[in-house]
């Protein structure tokens, strides 16, 4: 068996077949094709793994590098993707073996965190992965923001094609990262494919300043509006946008936007009708799932007060016994010998996600945490529900 990296110019060649079984009807067209080999000038800056042999590729995987906000630090992140492999050679333990290398690769390569989207979460558990939550959507009839039509509100919104709006959409999405717990972008080469969607993106700025941006398209007459994730910097953003979607009615029948965990729509308006759903199911609709590579890059981290040594366990990144502490604020992290709680990588991840408290890290199984250490880390890493809003 060779394990070896690749270039995305032989992704077509190798990766392909395996990723269009996997996740496309089948068997594909050679025009699919056509359009995969297209693409791979965004995967330009992916790291892709394969396993072969004889010639042939059996498996492979891929980590896109990103930027993602951890509790007020930003962090290069590796969003693995891609994950695929032949079906006469699963369950041999190639994709195992591949995940290993890719996340040892990232790691020594700078990123301190990595993301994706599972399949199957208890098979990446197993590499120390923890989930997160998935986004939300709210589907509503846009006169039920009707009100909105009437409001004089500062500033104005631009209806443009991705193409002239992208700058202004990137370039909101990549302030939102310094501000948004979770928030992740992926890297200039890789987000440059979105400028050639096929979407319209409503821009709204007051005095110049992007304040909000949606990307969004209409299926048909009397149909759906269906848009991406609602990003804003506040309260005049937001209600900028649903007032532009309010100027819909009598075009589509509903509405349909992407939101955070923290949004609440049905206040969005008195008379608003709307559902608000978070559906996760597999192996189509995974919720996603993050885990720490690097316990010394997380020094800095915006933490609670607090003090506390643990041990991580049996794990090649992060494993061995740490000393954290609060020192003005900011995480310390420094090697130690005494551990006073032991912790998997999935606990330790899912309390710096705070996605995880301590109790309930003792009750999933991840970690051995005596009470009296309980203080400390639900001071230190208070709950914090973080924002992912790439699906890669």
């Amino acid at each position: 068996m060779n394990f070896r990296q690749i270039t995305a110019a032989e992704r077509t060649a190798t990766m392909f077949p395996l990723q269009a079984y996997a996740f496309m009807p089948s068997p594909w067209s050679a025009e699919e094709e056509e359009k995969y080999r297209r693409r791979m000038r965004f995967y330009e800056t992916a790291v892709t793994l394969v396993a072969e042999e004889d010639g042939q590729t059996l498996a492979g995987v891929a980590a896109f590098r990103m930027r993602q906000n951890v509790r007020g630090l930003v962090h290069d992140m590796a969003g693995v993707a891609s994950v695929s492999s032949h079906p006469a050679a699963r369950r041999r333990g190639l994709v195992r073996e591949l995940m290993h290398r890719l996340l040892r690769q990232t790691r020594d390569e700078g990123c301190a965190v990595s993301v994706l989207y599972p399949f199957r979460p208890s098979f990446y558990a197993r590499f120390g992965f923890v989930g997160i939550p998935r986004h939300r959507t709210a589907a509503f009839a846009p006169e039920g923001l009707g009100h909105l039509l009437r409001a004089e509100l500062p500033g104005e919104v631009e209806r443009v094609p991705m193409a002239e709006g992208f700058d202004a959409w990137d370039g909101l999405q990549r302030r939102l990262l310094t501000e948004r717990h979770g928030f992740a972008v992926f890297d200039a080469v890789r987000a440059a494919e979105f400028r050639d969607d096929r979407y319209w993106v409503a821009v709204a700025r007051v005095d110049g300043e992007v304040v909000g941006a949606v990307r969004y398209r209409v299926d048909r007459h009397g149909g759906e509006l269906a848009a991406g994730h609602l990003h804003c910097t506040g309260s005049l953003g937001r209600a900028l946008l649903l007032q532009f979607f309010a100027r819909h009615v009598d075009q589509v029948s509903r509405v349909v936007v992407q939101i955070s965990t923290d949004e609440v729509p049905e206040l969005w308006g008195t008379d608003l009708t709307v559902t608000a759903e978070g559906r996760v199911d597999f192996p189509t609709r995974g919720g996603p799932m993050a885990r720490v590579l690097d316990m010394e890059a997380l020094a800095g981290t915006p933490v609670g007060p607090g003090a506390i040594t643990i041990e991580i366990p049996d794990d090649e990144l992060i494993g061995g016994v740490w000393r954290l502490e609060s020192v003005g604020g900011d995480l310390t992290v420094a090697k130690a010998t005494t551990p006073s709680v032991t912790l998997s990588v999935g606990g330790f991840s899912g309390l710096l996600y705070g996605v995880l408290d301590p109790i309930e890290v003792a009750a999933r199984g991840l970690g051995a945490v005596p009470a009296e250490a309980v203080p400390a880390l639900a001071s230190m890493f208070p709950r914090a529900m973080p924002y992912v809003v790439a699906d890669f």
